[in-house]
């Protein structure tokens, strides 16, 4: 006689391992940014006495960062009067360097004082930081409750200081604070194709800032 078959919580599954109902895991809510990261970088950069100005996020090098930097105005007349604008040709900004070019390269037009970045969770801040951070001032914009881990005072803390970098948070209302400062005493790189071409893009930033300044043709 044919078994009749069973509804059961559990069935038998290959190997003899038992399937059974599990109970799902509480999932948290993502941390979201208390405000635009165009209005955090401002409220960063005051925190942090970086006074220039604090351009529009932008996307260099594969990450999002937002620039703090002003116009050297001497430079940039005398581009004007070169006819060099913004450069954003990477392989054309790279022959800058070279011996042979060098001394014919037009000026850096923009001073780089520091750079912001801004996300919800410390280890993007932190890649999108890094690399700026070899060159100068950097500095993390995180969410307040992003800072209250052991994951952040375990390994992101000694990894901020060993890189030089600051660490601004923000509250709920999107009120600056400063958790961890920047150290003046790391090794900087000096000028290098990367370098060069990040001023470019700071200095076209900054341009399109001044809708008043004049943006001259580039030199064929």
């Amino acid at each position: 006689m044919a078994a009749t078959p069973q509804n059961t919580e559990r069935s038998t599954v290959a190997g003899g391992a038992k399937r059974s109902r599990t109970t799902a895991s509480r999932v948290l809510p993502p941390i979201e940014l208390p405000a635009s990261v165009d209005e955090l970088a401002r409220k960063a950069a005051a925190l942090l006495g970086w006074n220039g100005v604090v351009l529009p996020a932008t996307t260099l090098l594969g990450r999002k960062v937002s620039i703090v930097a002003k116009l050297r105005t001497d430079v940039h007349a005398e581009r004007i009067a070169m006819g060099v604008g913004p450069v954003a040709d990477r392989a054309l900004v790279d022959t800058w360097t070279w011996p042979e070019l060098a001394a014919t390269a037009p000026a850096p037009a923009a001073e780089i004082i520091g750079v912001l970045a801004v996300a919800r969770h410390w280890r993007t801040a932190m890649a999108s930081a890094v690399p700026f951070s070899r060159y100068g001032e950097a500095a993390m914009v995180l969410p307040s409750p992003a800072v209250l881990t052991d994951d952040y005072v375990t390994n992101c803390l000694p990894r901020a200081r060993a890189y030089g970098l600051a660490v601004v948070t923000a509250d709920p209302y999107a009120t600056a604070d400063l958790d961890l400062d920047t150290h003046h005493d790391r090794v900087l790189l000096q000028e290098d194709p990367v370098s060069r071409w990040v001023n470019e893009m700071a200095y076209d930033l900054l341009l399109r800032e001044d809708a008043d300044a004049p943006v001259p043709a580039e030199a064929d």
